[in-house]
């Protein structure tokens, strides 16, 4: 019995130092521009947009609450702890997106419109997941690289159906299906 105990045991921790391998490994590859991040938002409760959202006022969007504010700050302190401090910040242009990449005070986001939700439109999703990697792709290679999107995004990408606040390391170049090197969970 004691003799399967500790095999079993090895192999665990074999298992648990490979994983922590996979880890370093693709926090390496963002801190290097060879993968990106991608996360979706952080928690906004609800589903959706109400009736009558306005891309640009945000009084009429689903919002982060104080737990997704939260959330954002920690992954800002998560990357700043993985040297990552100065990211290329890129986000979906409603306001709960918007708002997570600005809370994690990592510098200037920029809206960029293939992160948008197609969640109402799924229609889009090929035409619009193709056109993300094309302008992730057509990117210099260089600072580490962050997305904010949505889950639906996400999953039409890479297959992954995250939670809210969670986050994929990518590798680059991006295609379809992402090759997904690391899944950090909610923080």
């Amino acid at each position: 019995m004691r003799t399967g105990m500790a095999l079993l045991w090895g192999v665990a921790l074999m298992l648990g130092g490979s994983l922590h391998a996979v880890a370093y490994s693709a926090w390496d590859a963002l801190r290097d521009g060879r993968a990106l991040l991608l996360l979706r938002h952080a928690t906004a409760p609800g589903l959706g947009d109400p009736p009558g959202f306005v891309l640009d006022d945000c009084r009429t969007q689903r919002n982060l609450d104080e737990r997704g504010r939260q959330e954002a700050r920690r992954w800002g302190t998560l990357l700043r702890r993985q040297w990552i401090e100065q990211p290329r910040l890129y986000s979906s242009r409603w306001c709960r997106a918007l708002d997570t990449a600005r809370e994690m005070q990592l510098g200037v986001v920029q809206p960029l419109p293939p992160l948008d939700s197609f969640f109402e439109k799924a229609a889009r999703a090929e035409r619009q997941t193709r056109a993300l990697c094309e302008a992730i792709n057509a990117l210099p290679r260089g600072a580490p690289l962050v997305l904010v999107s949505y889950q639906v995004n996400i999953t039409a990408l890479s297959g992954v159906y995250p939670a809210s606040g969670e986050g994929l390391i990518l590798a680059l170049p991006l295609t379809v299906p992402a090759r997904v090197l690391a899944r950090i969970p909610p923080l």
